[in-house]
């Protein structure tokens, strides 16, 4: 695939991995508004997310198997049509009960139908070496539409008659932006050059080219005794506790330093979605800069956990502008890695026979962030009001840390690896 097609279709990829995941994640930008639009509390708020880290966190496997078994060209797009239907119902009803529903279903939206075979599709977009470079630009292109599609709906929130009618305005927006993804994805993803790149590692590896009927079930058992599979889920688990946390920094910035939430909103996508643009630095650090991933995450892990424990230290009398932009350094490098968290792959030496089963296997203990995460915040904000934001940020500083000792063991295991096959 020339240079020029990989990037339209690291852009249209970059649409939907942009748009699929906005409503899920809603709070992250509409944080005050669907809490006092639902009538609902921040354990509440949590609950939404623990019960779409449920579903999803059972049906991993099996959208790991469909990965590995299936077109997933067909898939992405299924899933994008799906969350754009269920993005609707929950604009005309916002019902809090209903909305525990909605939010199981996008679980198996995003998840099941959705996850596996989109990181599968992009790993296989470019050459291995690559890797690095390839999740840095869809990231950044994530962020990108992200952004805009969030930017968007922020602002015809704000020029709404109402609250209400503001939100609404705002999830019609998201939802808009799920159906064009999906035509982006009909247009511009070539299954056919992916498939051969699929084939062409497949054939290093084995000797043989992979076909669709390759796959055997009993080949879970194979990736369960992987470490490797292991490591990346929880170096997953780090990564996506520490981007999924900076929603936190929203109402902080609201109940700590008075910030009103349109204001709080804007720093948000900066935080949440711009920063994505920082992606292809965190590949520049991995592929040509560091050589390798572990490396950089070592790195930007010892310093997000520095900032953190900075933004504890902020004076009650700061200025809203300083701790506003404090805020987002730990952002800065929490998405430098986060963008290229998935580049760790091709340290871990995962066969590509399985490795949407095994990416799937990872993201169930990846994705545990939500199961109690959120719900655990809540429940701190709610019982300790503004205190509960120095336990949410301790606990972060904790999860860095277990990120830098685990990019430790996988870069001594790839040195080892690479000893061995210079041996051999």
């Amino acid at each position: 695939m020339s240079k020029g097609r990989i990037f339209i279709t690291l852009c249209a990829l970059g649409a939907a991995g942009g748009s699929i995941y906005i409503i899920p994640y809603i709070k992250y930008v509409f944080y005050d508004q669907q809490l006092n639009v639902m009538g609902i509390s921040n354990a509440q708020s949590g609950l939404l997310l623990t019960v779409f880290a449920i579903t999803a966190i059972v049906l991993f496997i099996p959208g790991g198997l469909m990965a590995d078994k299936f077109n997933s060209k067909k898939l992405i797009i299924v899933s994008l049509l799906g969350t754009t239907i269920l993005t609707f119902i929950y604009a005309f009803t916002l019902s809090y009960h209903l909305s525990l529903v909605i939010w199981a279903g996008l679980g198996v939206t995003t998840a099941t139908t959705f996850w596996s075979g989109f990181i599968k599709t992009i790993d296989f977009i470019g050459e291995e070496k690559d890797s690095g470079k390839v999740f840095g630009i869809y990231y950044a292109m994530n962020g990108i539409f992200a952004a805009i599609i969030n930017s968007i709906a922020l602002k015809v929130s704000t020029v709404a008659s109402t609250e209400k009618a503001g939100f609404f305005a705002a999830l019609i927006v998201i939802g808009a932006s799920t159906l064009i993804s999906a035509v982006l994805v009909v247009i511009f993803l070539d299954q056919s050059k992916v498939q051969e790149e699929i084939d062409r590692r497949a054939s290093n590896e084995t000797g043989v080219t992979l076909n669709d009927d390759s796959f055997k079930l009993g080949d879970i058992k194979e990736v369960m005794k992987m470490p490797s599979v292991y490591a990346l889920a929880l170096l997953d688990f780090v990564a996506y506790s520490l981007y999924s946390s900076a929603s936190y920094f929203t109402p902080y910035l609201t109940d700590v330093i008075g910030l009103t939430p349109s204001e709080s909103g804007v720093y948000a996508i900066i935080r949440t979605y711009l920063f994505m643009l920082l992606a292809p630095i965190g590949g520049l650090m991995c592929d040509k800069i560091l050589k390798k991933s572990a490396r950089w995450f070592m790195i930007a892990w010892t310093v997000v956990a520095v900032l953190i424990f900075g933004v504890t230290k902020i004076p009650g009398d700061a200025s809203a502008t300083f701790a506003s932009i404090y805020t987002l350094l730990p952002a800065a490098f929490t998405m430098a890695v986060y963008g290229v968290c998935f580049s760790i792959i091709r340290e871990l030496h995962i066969p590509a026979k399985v490795l949407g089963t095994a990416i799937g296997l990872a993201s169930i203990f990846a994705w545990l962030p939500d199961l109690f995460m959120h719900t655990m915040f809540g429940v701190w904000l709610d019982k300790y009001g503004n205190g509960g934001y120095s336990r949410i940020f301790i606990y972060l500083i904790i999860i860095a840390v277990v990120g830098i000792l685990v990019s430790f063991l996988v870069r001594r295991k790839d040195a080892h690896y690479s000893a061995d096959q210079q041996l051999s």
